[in-house]
């Protein structure tokens, strides 16, 4: 038997045996009482998830101080239940499934003490949304009542509109409590939130025209939310003068929710010092990529619809051929119909954001980084058999796993040979690359309060090779916005990218000669969208992370 083959043979049965031990898992969980083992981990999961939606307050999700503080003393019941139980001697991926409820949990510990959303952020109240996240989640923090117009088809069903305008009621009632509820003095997250709410209002003028047919209930609940939406505007405009304090939650609350929440064995410094390292890689390895190519032409840009219809629709074609070709990714049957649902449209170039302008030079750069939608399409076609990890994270957990690796298969992909026949289409990816890593530094700096918004975005502009991000293109506010909003989004392209590099590199160093690329990602994708720390303790049985983040 070749090397290959018998590592794949180990590999498969590596596969089998965590499924048959989680679908093992599962089984136990219906059929023992929930007083011992894992079955007690998923019944107490399953009460934290019904606990952390809050409930209703004339209508709308319950935010006040009060039911709050209630809700923190509960909290702390359910933690101390979480640590009573000791998942010592159970499989990996049961003790990791221990640690992603913790997580969870600290996550809302951490948002009642410090990050307090509901009272602080003004975005936090935003209810339409008009498109898909590409995580498993929303980035940021959200309520609890949205409402999802891209989940609708047009026109609506009788039974549609019926479920719309009942979502669309709970804008007004939720709106009059935030009034309430608004009682920070983080300027920037204020003025920067009134700018979400705007865009809510213009969201609901333009359903407005959508359903110009509706019946009375939904279209009496859409003028209700209308006309709440544009009260709260103006009562946001008229409070921000009064808004005075930083934003930024500080290094020591960063760091603390980097491990705790989000299992990054990580610091504010350390991401500090690695975001710094890829700043100046990047720019240095584009300088060199530029020297290597200086007699070749140029790259020239998509011109016309036409044009970026076929050239799009070609360079899925050929990305997937690579990627089978070269043994470099599993192909699985929704991979192509993933990439191209989501390849866009052409773009005039005034009009371009940062991603868009390098679309225009070569799709398959902005391709390598969904690998977000096969994420998704892989959680939806094979549901992992853990039920603690079957759907997204609370508090974009999942961060350093689905921004890290679609990051870094940008990178993957160029020295695995992707663009030898157009070297140049080498530079677009260090120009991304550097793009992920001024923007997450400036993130870190306005968390510290040493920048502000405004300063995040003049360095992000700044140090983004060839002027691709512009100041007047709503891209930077949204990004610099959200990883305000989000502790720790804005740096874990980078940082996740770093771990997953980090576990390719020790898993390639166990294997030894066996070791391949579409193994690897196999494995990995097998576990589930969660943090990386536990992915690399599942597949190397290191828990040195993992210890590190308990304070062992």
């Amino acid at each position: 038997m070749s090397s290959q083959v018998e590592y794949r043979s180990r590999l498969s049965w590596a596969l089998f045996a965590g499924i048959a031990i989680a679908v093992l898992a599962a089984a136990v969980a219906r059929t023992e009482p929930p007083a011992s083992g894992y079955g007690k981990l998923v019944a107490l999961f399953e009460e934290w998830r019904d606990f952390e939606r809050p409930p209703l307050l004339d209508g709308a999700p319950d935010y006040t101080e009060a039911r709050l503080a209630k809700a923190h003393e509960e909290l702390r019941r359910l933690q101390s239940r979480l640590m009573a139980i000791d998942p010592a001697g159970w499989p990996i991926e049961q003790q990791a499934d221990w640690h992603l409820v913790r997580a969870e949990m600290n996550g809302l510990d951490f948002n009642i003490r410090v990050l307090r959303p509901w009272a602080r952020d003004p975005a936090f109240y935003a209810s339409v949304w008009t498109y898909q996240s590409d995580t498993p989640a929303h980035e940021g923090p959200t309520h609890h009542a949205l409402v999802e117009l891209w989940t609708y088809d047009f026109p609506l069903t009788a039974a549609a509109e019926a479920k719309l305008a009942g979502e669309l009621r709970t804008i007004p009632p939720l709106l009059a409590q935030a009034r309430r509820n608004l009682v920070g003095n983080a300027r920037e997250l204020w003025v920067a939130g009134i700018g979400n709410l705007r865009d809510q209002a213009k969201a609901l003028e333009e359903l407005r025209e959508q359903v110009a047919g509706a019946g009375d209930e939904l279209r009496a609940s859409l003028d209700a939310a209308h006309r709440a939406t544009l009260s709260f505007v103006d009562w946001l405009e008229e409070q921000a003068p009064s808004k005075t304090e930083p934003s930024g939650i500080g290094k020591e609350n960063y760091t603390w929710y980097l491990r705790n929440v989000h299992l990054v064995p990580l610091s504010w410094e350390e991401e500090v010092a690695l975001l710094k390292r890829e700043l100046d890689r990047a720019h240095a390895s584009l300088r060199l990529e530029e020297h290597r190519n200086r007699n070749l032409p140029q790259l020239r840009a998509i011109a016309s619809p036409e044009e970026y219809e076929r050239r799009a629709n070609q360079s899925v074609t050929d990305y997937l051929e690579f990627l089978e070709s070269q043994d470099v990714l599993p192909i699985r049957d929704y991979m192509d119909a993933a990439l191209r649902a989501r390849i866009g449209r052409f773009v005039p170039q005034e009009e371009r954001n940062f991603f868009w302008t390098a679309v225009h030079f070569e799709p398959t750069t902005l391709w390598t980084h969904f690998y977000h939608w096969w994420d998704l399409a892989r959680m939806e076609a094979q549901p992992h058999p853990s039920p603690i990890r079957r759907g997204p994270l609370l508090y974009n957990i999942f961060d350093s796993r689905a921004e890290g690796m679609a990051t870094g298969v940008e990178e993957m992909m160029m020295h695995a040979g992707l663009y030898d026949d157009n070297p140049r289409v080498r530079e677009i990816v260090w120009i991304m690359l550097a793009q992920r890593a001024a923007r997450g530094l400036g993130s870190l700096y306005v968390h510290s309060n040493d920048f502000t918004l405004k300063q995040a975005r003049d360095f992000h502009v700044a140090w983004t090779p060839r002027g691709w991000m512009r100041e007047d293109l709503d891209l930077l506010g949204f990004e610099q916005q959200l990883y305000l909003r989000q502790p720790g989004y804005g740096t874990s392209y980078v940082s996740g990218k770093y771990l997953i590099e980090r576990l390719l590199a020790e898993r390639a160093r166990q294997v030894g000669d066996d070791f391949t690329l579409s193994g690897f990602f196999e494995e990995v994708d097998a576990l589930g969208v969660i943090p990386v720390s536990l992915i690399r303790w599942q597949l190397t049985g290191k828990d040195d992370e993992i210890r590190s983040l308990m304070g062992r």
